[in-house]
């Protein structure tokens, strides 16, 4: 039997959990999913105040709206938190009682790529070993000679980025990477569908047939349909490397397979004690314990080195262009790209089943999942139309 994650309220919240603002929500055997905020030791049904996590972000302040509630009482006790914590382990659930789920239901899930200038470079690996870890290494080793540190401090879309590309070009180096990386256009693709994200204590999945894969530790923006940032939550954008290195036209397959995106615990909402800049700042940790192999690896992620400001990558997900009426969460993108030999010398890392993986930050608590083939988890049978009809059930469509 897999030993139990640590998903205690000391393990999952953030360091300043008193005065954070947290909204989530839980599977109600019997009712289905609830929206709930954080309150002391407990959570509490946020319907009195919005059916759904888009319909709260849309609230001129969410925040402080959520607070006025608090303080009149008017949003009843739903469970102890540490008991849902406790039971979202998947692997170990009681599913007569509540669990845990992705805080965001509404919300369009879209990611940012080629952020960090590390994981641009792990990427142009990718690209040039066409899937296969064993040549990333040597290609590795080569690419460091020709772009050295010429990528470090350039703003994307800059004179300076357009002169960079040149060089690198004239010097066969240049790749559709470098192309998003420092180049004017962001690079923003659908992570999954919305309502398929899972939350902490779920299982995430990896296709069966890739040997060369990751955990992407990624800070994820919660944002209302006219754009403006409510909040932030933690991600996991797991990712193929082996599928997507053959061909960046299998992005899709390498980044959306079921159970293959985590979004949690809980959105921290921006309120006096937490906004953009408290974001800009933020420094995950990633560890990752294999089940049967005693492999540790440990990774830092920093969004201070984050190569595009999080509210240019906004400005790029919505706007004039593209529209989402019911809000949408935006992964930042990650620069931790790992390299950890794990079965042999040059072949690098990738997850093995019953890898345990905990993405902590001290201002969002912590996301912990343990890894399945995406075959072997559960499958993804809650949908638009499931949740339109439990909320007509509560009475809550108006």
């Amino acid at each position: 039997m897999s030993p139990a994650l640590p998903l205690s309220p000391a393990d999952c919240l953030p360091e300043d959990r008193e005065r954070a603002t947290l909204v989530g929500r839980v599977w109600q055997p019997g009712t289905g999913p609830v929206l709930v905020a954080v309150i002391g030791d407990a959570l509490h049904d946020l319907s009195p105040l919005a059916a759904t996590c888009s319909e709260l972000l849309e609230l001129d302040d969410p925040a402080a709206a959520l607070q006025a509630a608090a303080r009149e009482q008017r949003l009843p006790r739903l469970a102890a938190l540490d008991a849902v914590l406790a039971n979202s382990d998947e692997t170990a659930r009681d599913e007569s009682r509540p669990w845990l789920l992705a805080p965001c239901d509404l919300q369009a899930l879209k990611a940012s790529g080629v952020t960090f200038v590390a994981s641009l470079l792990e990427r142009v690996i990718e690209e040039q070993a066409r899937g296969d870890a064993t040549r990333a290494q040597g290609i590795r080793a080569a690419l460091a000679g020709i772009l050295g540190d010429n990528l470090a401090g350039i703003v994307p879309g800059s004179e300076e980025a357009a002169r960079v590309k040149a060089v690198l070009i004239e010097q066969g180096a240049w790749s559709q990477y470098l192309e998003v990386g420092i180049g004017p256009d962001a690079e923003i693709f659908t992570k999954a569908p919305v309502l398929s994200a899972v939350g902490s204590g779920a299982q995430v999945g990896i296709h069966p047939r890739s040997a060369w894969n990751n955990p992407e530790p990624e800070v994820v923006l919660a944002l209302d349909s006219r754009g403006r940032v409510r909040g932030a939550s933690l991600g996991n954008d797991v990712n193929l490397r082996d599928f997507e290195g053959r061909s960046a036209l299998l992005l899709g397959k390498a980044k959306d397979n079921n159970a293959s995106c985590a979004i949690g615990p809980f959105i921290r909402l921006f309120d006096a004690h937490f906004g953009i800049e408290q974001v800009r700042r933020c420094e995950l940790s990633l560890r990752v314990d294999g089940a049967e192999d005693g492999f540790t690896m440990h990774g830092a992620s920093s969004l201070a080195r984050i190569s595009r400001d999080p509210l240019e990558l906004v400005r790029q997900a919505i706007g004039p262009n593209h529209q989402y009426p019911d809000g949408l969460m935006l992964f930042l993108g990650t620069m931790f790209a790992p390299v950890q030999d794990r079965h042999g010398p040059g072949q690098g890392f990738t997850h093995e089943r019953g890898d345990v993986v905990r993405i902590a930050c001290a201002e969002l608590g912590a996301l912990v999942n343990r890894v399945e083939h995406s075959d072997r988890c559960a499958p993804w049978t809650f949908g638009i139309s499931a949740l339109m009809r439990s909320l007509a059930g509560r009475g809550l469509l108006r």
